[in-house]
């Protein structure tokens, strides 16, 4: 790219038949630029005391290189790009660009960093019929990072199920299909999820979510009214040792604002077992609506030594609730009639 009579100096790596260690290119402001060519295994200190105004670093880099390079550009105010597919997962580099491991999370105003997802749809040399044979060849827990560049997290995801077997668009539910929800409580994140039941064929689909925090009980007990007062749910059974205002406890709180809930089973290996055999068996789906559901799943994982990470696993807790204890009270819809005369009399469209 470019011209051959713009390089004023070529200089070759020690070592290493036909590398490059440096480059000057000709500038047209007067003078020459430089082009440096380092490769990560040269380690830390080789990308050391440099003053540098645009850094590209190929494929994914340890944490400590990239954070030398960002320094490098510290006086220049200069540029990094990285382009690389999150093949490691959720690594310290990738956290950096995505808060939480959101792909889709916006980065804050003041921040430096952003994000440019590329699928292989944006591959124009990719035709159909290589992607259907480069598809079945990858790892199930690589497809989706190869395909669509979503961090994968290989052998620590605590759910390895390809997000694109589980994603489906929203659809009406049928009205008899019964319904209940799992809910995680507490002050900082307030989550939950509800699920609707095909007993014809088994199969369990999560098609609502309520993702809030820093805000009252009553803010949240209406926002869960709202999908249908008459949905019982699953709480953190933990719910009712701890308090969100005034000493209560939320358990008992939540169901004097006219929730109907139950303490739920929080067998967490228990419940983590039965969600992996219903998405494993194709038994769980979930609404393409439920973003932040979506988020959690992507990064809900183990940590070294095989403990789950307990942090954005607020709907995934609240997943387990409604599998583990939501299946056995959910209710039907009431009949079009008036709701509160359904409650009385029994009157379920099942």
């Amino acid at each position: 790219m470019i011209p051959g009579e713009s390089i004023a100096r070529i200089v070759p790596m020690p070592g290493v038949p036909d590398g490059v260690e440096l480059v000057e290119v000709r500038s047209k402001h007067g003078g020459n630029s430089r082009l440096s060519f380092k490769s990560f295994d040269q380690g830390r200190l080789s990308f050391q005391g440099t003053e540098q105004d645009f850094v590209w670093l190929d494929e994914e880099p340890p944490a400590d290189i990239y954070e030398e390079c960002l320094t490098r550009t510290a006086t220049t105010r200069g540029l990094i790009l990285l382009t690389f597919t999150p093949l490691s997962g959720l690594s310290d580099v990738v956290l950096m660009f995505l808060p939480g491991g959101d792909i889709h999370e916006q980065q804050d105003e003041k921040s430096s960093r952003s994000v440019i997802l590329a699928t292989w749809d944006d591959v124009p040399h990719l035709d159909e019929r290589a992607k259907e044979m480069l598809f079945a060849s990858y790892m199930p827990f690589q497809r989706d990072a190869r395909t669509k560049g979503i961090p994968a997290l290989g052998s620590g995801a605590i759910y390895p199920v390809p997000e694109s077997d589980i994603v489906i668009p929203d659809f009406a539910l049928p009205p008899h299909w019964p319904r209940a929800y799992g809910m995680d409580v507490g002050w900082n994140r307030t989550a939950a999820i509800w699920g609707a039941f095909d007993r014809e064929t088994s199969t369990s689909y999560l098609y609502s979510q309520h993702y809030r925090g820093e805000a009252e009980p009553v803010v949240h007990a209406e926002a869960v009214k709202s999908r249908g007062k008459w949905i019982p749910g699953a709480i953190d059974p933990a719910s009712r040792g701890r308090s969100q205002s005034d000493g209560h406890q939320l358990l008992e709180m939540y169901q004097s604002m006219g929730l109907d809930l139950t303490p739920a089973n929080n067998a967490v290996e228990a419940g983590i077992y039965d969600i992996w055999t219903l998405l494993s068996a194709g038994k769980l789906k979930v609404f393409a609506s439920c973003a932040d559901w979506i988020s959690e799943y992507r990064m809900y994982r183990r940590d070294d030594k095989g403990r789950v990470v307990k942090k954005n696993d607020h709907l995934m807790d609240a997943s387990r609730y409604l599998i583990g204890t939501g299946r056995d009270i959910a209710k039907c819809k009431p009949k079009p009639a008036d709701e509160e005369e359904s409650f009385a009399s029994g009157g379920w469209m099942c």
